[in-house]
Order: C-alpha cells, then sequence, then structure tokens
C-alpha cells in the first residue's frame, strides 16, 4: 500500500520532505503535485522506477520524460541549450513550460529519445516540488499521471491513492494542482516547434 503525507501547499513540512526524499533515493515510486498537474517521479538513475512509470501510463521508448529540475544552474548540467534558447528558456521559468532539448550524457541513457537523443526538463513553480528537489539534490525523473484512456491527468491526492495504491510507494497531497499539463516546446530540431499547447502562455513563443 502507498504510504499518504498530506503537505502543506505553501509551507511544506521538513521532516515529511525529508523523508520522501530518502524514499525515492531507496527506489521509490512517487505521485506529487506540480505546479500544472500531478506527476510520477522517481530517482533519476532508477531503472526499476521507470519500468513502472512506463507500465502505469502504457508508454513506449518514444515518450519524452521529463527531467524535474530545481533551477537554471541545475538544468544546464542535463541539457545542451545555445545563447538564444538560454534566453527564452530562462525567461519562460520556473512555470509550466516543458522543454525538449539535446541531453548531456549526465542523462542516463534509457531516458533518452531514441533517435533524436533528446529528454525533456522543467523548472516548477511549486512550493512542495521545489522543497523536494532541494532535499534530493538532483532532478527528478517524472512523467504526468496520465493513465491509459483517460482525458485529464488525475488531480486530486485522495484518488490517485485509491486507484494506484499498489502500483506507487507515495502520494503526495497538497490539495488540488489543476488537471492541463504543461506546455512543451521542442528546440531540438534547430527551430521552436510547439508540441502541446497547455498550461503555459504560448504566446511568447508564437
Amino acid at each position: 500500500m502507498a504510504k499518504y503525507f498530506d503537505v502543506h501547499p505553501e509551507n511544506p513540512q521538513q521532516r515529511t520532505i525529508t523523508n520522501v526524499a530518502e524514499s525515492i533515493r531507496s527506489g521509490s515510486l512517487v505521485a506529487y503535485p506540480t505546479d500544472s498537474c500531478y506527476a510520477l517521479g522517481c530517482q533519476l538513475g532508477s531503472r526499476d522506477g521507470l519500468s513502472r512509470i512506463r507500465a502505469i501510463r502504457n508508454l513506449d521508448d518514444r515518450h519524452h520524460f521529463t527531467l524535474m529540475c530545481q533551477n537554471f544552474a541545475q538544468l544546464g548540467q542535463f541539457v545542451h541549450i545555445d545563447n538564444d534558447v538560454f534566453r527564452t528558456v530562462k525567461a519562460s521559468t520556473p512555470g509550466q513550460y516543458t522543454f525538449i532539448l539535446p541531453a548531456t550524457k549526465e542523462v542516463p541513457r534509457q531516458l533518452l529519445h531514441p533517435k533524436k537523443k533528446t529528454v525533456g526538463v522543467r523548472i516548477p513553480d511549486h512550493p512542495v516540488v521545489q522543497a523536494l528537489l532541494g532535499e534530493l539534490g538532483e532532478p527528478l525523473l517524472s512523467s504526468t499521471l496520465l493513465l491509459p484512456d483517460e482525458a485529464e491527468p488525475l488531480t486530486q491526492g485522495w484518488e490517485i491513492k485509491e486507484r494506484l495504491d499498489h502500483e506507487v510507494d507515495i502520494v503526495i497531497d497538497s490539495g488540488d494542482c489543476g488537471t492541463e499539463p504543461t506546455t512543451v516546446i521542442d528546440f531540438s530540431g534547430g527551430e521552436l516547434e510547439i508540441v502541446r499547447r497547455g498550461a503555459g502562455d504560448i504566446s511568447r513563443f508564437e
């Protein structure tokens, strides 16, 4: 059964955050709220966690996973980013955007798009996730908690606990965080491509 933590959305309890981070380092899979919707997350190098996320969401090897980063300095360790893209991404973070960029050698190979060698990165604007990332000291491998054949992501912690009780190890509940996933911008092809229109304002990219 999944452990259930009720965490304050603006002032997360440090003891709980520390416990969750320790569990993630030990291989736990967590369902957690972000500034767009709920996500599934595990330690960056966890093959088991990656497999479990793929199974829950029924994903193939072409799916772009996201590295949830605490800040821009951390993001820069995991993707190649030129000056023009740097300015655009910097101006849009933290926020409700995911950026697809060429990965550095710091990214485990199993996370890369098999042909493009790219990965998604994002910096969330949510106190709970920021606290968790600060405690972890590294990105959280993540994917939107959108179940197969469902139109919208799960958004209530108690419902996630009920439905995924035997598939995840931890559920963090910080209240409703919305149902709209991030806006996804792909910079890997040389020109900006809007892959998904979501919660982030698209006007600055058009």
